[in-house]
């Protein structure tokens, strides 16, 4: 997939390209790419200490067990057939229900290298997302492009997802089950049922009703369709790419796409944590979108959150990193929004339209909601919907939360006068109950619900501890009240509660 491999340099080259054909000046990128290739040279510690997203993943392994060989085939455990025919039910619902318009969408999502663009617009609702993009076109924001795409960056030039691929291995949905079916018409022949298969998973979908009389899963492609530039691309064809090898041969789980759109959106909430909860919401549809083309399942999508987790989480602990790249960015971007709107972020963002959602026409998923965000609240629900998808709980279900080492420092922005140990607790009152497929049970980044944390009220207590009571506002740290302050045995009562 040659939106996934790009270097920083023909990046740039690209975006100079796309700004050239619409008739936008663009500022000189030769120091962008002399500090970049300088910072690459010296190297930062987070370089060497990337996250080993197989381990951390390695949950999945109850449920499915590779060959080994990196061919799709593997076995299905006795603990995975329920979980892998809901991931079935889902994949098949979600894209055979998904408006057109959410079709266009995930095209556009599928085919745009820089979906940090595309979250970008859309999360920072209607004022600040048209800046966005045009300061990305004219070049305004060289070092928050360096941040989010170049090879020294926090995106998939930093951490890809093909080792992980490599080791699940597991076909995806639009595959064939049979190897003696014909070729699909148009895909190359290295695409051919007889070469690229799911054979292995023939007996779990066996006369369900979300599968054809063979066995395959119910999905239609989404055909190619000429882009309409609404984030600044050059207005060419999107196309799904199923019959490319890049895109059969390759593992499922986890969405390498899905992993690129939460650490584009984590990254981009970070810096603009006003805005956290849309713009994370926006990252959990760039990953439901791989769903509506039929090209992932949603256990896919959750490995591809929990990896962008990790990997944003890794350049955030790294000091040097964050104070010599993350910080000037993120000064850069607050600075050129509020210039070009003329008032805070706050401000602008509440002069427009938000970011919102309707990608089934109000039609509610198999045991789950309609997934509408019309609001800061419904962004909070929607992504927390998309945490688990409504799967049913497999593991231990009253598991306390165990947080990453590296995971509070997500909330830095969110909330600066907490201290790393505050933030751990907030990010542990607002996680979701234990036992969900791929949660471990140690340092689980499954449970971590980013959406609810950075949109909490937290109430400081005398003793240093925070209870979080609210959730789906702006985050906001508050004093305990006066009687909540008094000496005695009742006044910190909630920690037991």
């Amino acid at each position: 997939m040659k939106a996934f491999t790009l270097h920083s340099t023909r990046r740039i080259l690209g975006t100079i390209a796309i700004a050239s054909a619409l008739g936008v000046a663009v500022a000189p990128t030769g120091p962008v790419l002399q500090a970049a290739v300088a910072q690459a040279a010296e190297g930062y510690p987070s370089d060497s200490a990337k996250p080993d997203l197989a381990a951390i993943l390695s949950d999945y392994n109850t449920y499915w067990i590779s060959e080994g060989s990196n061919n799709l085939h593997g076995k299905i455990t006795e603990a995975g057939t329920p979980v892998l025919q809901r991931n079935d039910e889902l994949t098949s619902w979600i894209n055979q229900n998904a408006t057109d318009d959410q079709r266009y969408k995930a095209l556009q999502d599928s085919n745009f290298s820089n979906q940090w663009v595309t979250v970008g617009h859309d999360g920072l609702g209607e004022v600040l997302g048209k800046i966005f993009v045009q300061g990305h076109l004219e070049g305004k924001l060289p070092k928050l492009e360096a941040l989010l795409n170049g090879d020294n960056g926090i995106g998939p030039g930093y951490l890809g997802t093909g080792a992980a691929k490599n080791a699940f291995s597991y076909p995806r949905p639009y595959l064939n089950v049979d190897p003696a079916a014909a070729p699909v018409e148009g895909d190359q022949s290295d695409c051919a049922p007889s070469k690229v298969n799911g054979s292995s998973l023939k007996d779990i979908r066996a006369g369900r009703t979300y599968t054809d009389a063979e066995g395959n899963l119910k999905i239609t492609r989404v055909a190619p369709a000429t882009d309409d530039a609404t984030y600044g691309n050059d207005g060419g064809t999107l196309d799904p790419a199923y019959g490319e090898p890049g895109i059969c041969t390759g593992g499922s789980f986890p969405s390498g796409h899905t992993t690129d759109a939460y650490q584009m959106g984590i990254t981009l909430a970070t810096l603009v944590p006003e805005l956290a909860p849309e713009l994370l919401s926006r990252a959990s549809e760039a990953g439901n979108n791989r769903i509506v083309l039929g090209v992932h399942y949603p256990m896919d999508i959750m490995g591809g959150r929990i990896s962008g987790e990790a990997t944003v989480a890794a350049r955030w602990n790294d000091e040097r990193y964050r104070t010599e790249v993350i910080e000037p960015a993120r000064q850069e971007l607050v600075s050129y929004l509020e210039q070009e709107c003329g008032d805070t972020i706050v401000k602008c963002a509440a002069s427009g339209k938000s970011y919102s959602n309707d990608s089934f026409a109000g039609k509610a998923l198999p045991g789950g909601t309609s997934q509408q965000v019309t609001d800061r609240g419904s962004a909070v629900s929607v992504y927390r919907e998309r945490m688990t998808y409504g799967f049913t709980q497999t593991g231990a279900t009253d598991r306390p939360v165990s947080v990453p080492e590296s995971a509070p420092a997500l909330l830095i922005t969110a909330f600066p006068t907490l201290n790393n140990d505050q933030r751990r607790q907030v990010l542990e009152q607002t996680a979701i109950a234990s036992g969900y497929p791929l949660d471990s049970a140690e340092a689980s980044w499954q449970r971590l619900d980013l959406a609810a944390a950075t949109s909490a009220t937290v109430q400081l207590n005398a003793d240093g501890s925070v209870k979080v009571t609210t959730t789906g506002g702006r985050a906001t740290v508050v004093n305990a009240p006066a009687d909540n302050l008094s000496s005695g045995s009742s006044a910190f009562a909630w920690l037991s509660s």
